[in-house]
């Protein structure tokens, strides 16, 4: 059917922000917060769509609300985990539909400490309607990947990682084949030609949106093996943001200043830092995705881009006027896209043909050799978990026993003790190694049947 006239807007700006919020442990919370509502209302270009990670509590996110609200007056706070997910997506336009799909590799409970399994990791979508017709929808995709916490290749979650990707690219390209506009933005934990990046960029037709317009960008931080390999000379602070798009350990984020810094800033100055300082940790982990929907025209019969990449950068580097210390421990990416302007009577909507891509053969093998090896690992854990609780349950059992030969109350108390200690940890034990590493290899044998079916697509079509 073809449509009368373009009546949606003619260009889309986007804003994507970790905001470091978590509860109890991220320093000067609220106050960093409620500052970033209220740059993002003051910014010289207001954002259309805002996808914020690490915005974890109610609160934060009707501060930032109540800031917005004029210019974003759609919001939706997304729920997942025992903790909440911490993914926001704000909106100059209505939400339609919205839902938070979990990722089925996701941490581990085990890893307490580190908390990614119980914030329920997974990608907040919203399908956002910008106008009265067809063409005017966009699906937004809002994600923050598992961290890594050791380098690649050692990293022990780079499985999670590499599976999340694999996940976010299948609801990618889902929308980018009804003909949508798809934006995928967040902290994706990875950086530039990663495996994540490279599955990302071959099995979903959208593109990031830096190397688009910097394709020569950084590929890790300049002290990393693989930047070294590049024979690059040490980049600046300021080349770091304009070129590189590094937005995590930038050497303008006070939040990774060295001890002397810090002091200078916890008793109330200002410090400047020079742009010309070397700044070998800064790195870019956050980024947005894009794929345009497609119109025909009736005139060349052709389908035709609808939305292209007018510019990309980095932003949120001001500091908080009154603390003077960085807004969050990371800088926002930011893209602005405009529509063609298609005469409106040769105008129709067109689902997106995609074109088969795969990667490289020895590329899906080294998925299937990660899956392999984690597989390997947790089936170890398995059987290591339920060894303790069945030594727990018998140690238990043990000191009961005990009890009726205990020569003294308090030696009957002491056994009482192990025994009740040691069969809630057996059971914590049993638990993990029964029902959660059950679950993750299940998760496992699922990711491992598709990186295969798509390995044999790929081998075939290398063959004709």
């Amino acid at each position: 059917m073809t449509e009368v006239v373009q009546s949606g807007p003619t260009s889309l700006r986007i804003l994507s922000l970790n905001c470091w919020g978590l509860k109890f442990i991220s320093k000067l919370r609220n106050e960093r917060l409620a500052e970033i509502g209220n740059q993002i209302a003051a910014a010289e270009f207001p954002p259309d769509i805002v996808g914020l990670q690490e915005c974890w509590t109610q609160q934060d996110y009707n501060a930032i609300r109540e800031r917005t609200k004029h210019i974003l007056p759609y919001g939706k706070f997304y729920h997942s985990g025992i903790f909440g997910g911490g993914l926001v997506i704000l909106s100059r336009w209505p939400i339609e539909e919205s839902s938070m799909w979990r990722y089925p590799l996701n941490g581990r409970p085990a890893a307490f400490y580190r908390g990614d399994w119980f914030v329920g990791k997974g990608v907040a979508c919203a399908r956002i309607r910008m106008g009265p017709t067809r063409r005017d929808i966009a699906e937004v995709f809002c994600t923050h990947l598992h961290a890594p916490y050791e380098s690649e290749p050692h990293d022990s979650y780079i499985c999670h990682r590499t599976a999340q990707a694999w996940e976010i690219t299948k609801l990618m390209r889902g929308a980018a084949e009804r003909g949508h506009l798809v934006i995928g933005l967040g902290d994706f934990n990875m950086i530039p030609l990663s495996l994540a990046h490279r599955i990302i960029e071959t099995h979903s037709p959208v593109r990031d949106v830096w190397r688009i317009i910097h394709p020569d960008s950084s590929i890790g931080a300049a002290k990393d093996k693989v930047e070294k390999l590049r024979g690059l000379p040490m980049p600046n602070a300021e080349f770091n943001l304009t070129v590189n798009g590094a937005t995590c350990d930038s050497a303008f984020n006070s939040w990774r200043w060295n001890h002397a810094h810090q002091k200078r800033l916890a008793k109330g100055e200002n410090v400047v830092i020079e742009p010309t300082v070397d700044d070998p940790h800064a790195k870019r982990l956050d980024y947005i995705f894009f794929s345009s929907g497609s119109h025909h025209d009736a005139a060349t019969g052709e389908n035709t881009a609808e939305w292209s990449l007018k510019d990309a950068s980095v932003g949120m580097t001001m500091r908080h006027p009154t603390l003077h210390c960085s807004l969050s421990d990371h800088f926002s990416v930011e893209a602005t896209l405009v529509r063609s302007t298609a005469s409106a009577s040769s105008v129709e909507h067109s689902p997106w043909a995609l074109p088969e891509k795969y990667l490289e053969l020895n590329t899906y093998d080294e998925i299937l050799a990660t899956i392999t090896k984690y597989t390997a690992r947790e089936r170890t854990q398995r059987r290591l978990r339920m060894g303790h609780f069945g030594y727990q349950l018998c140690l238990s059992i043990g000191c009961l026993i005990g009890v009726w030969w205990a020569p003294h109350n308090y030696v009957a108390f002491i056994l009482m003790l192990i025994s009740t200690f040691g069969l809630s940890l057996g059971v914590l034990e049993g638990l993990m190694g029964g029902l959660f590493v059950g679950s993750e290899l299940r998760a496992l044998r699922e990711f491992e049947w598709e990186v295969k079916n798509t390995r044999a697509r790929a081998a075939t079509k290398q063959q004709e």
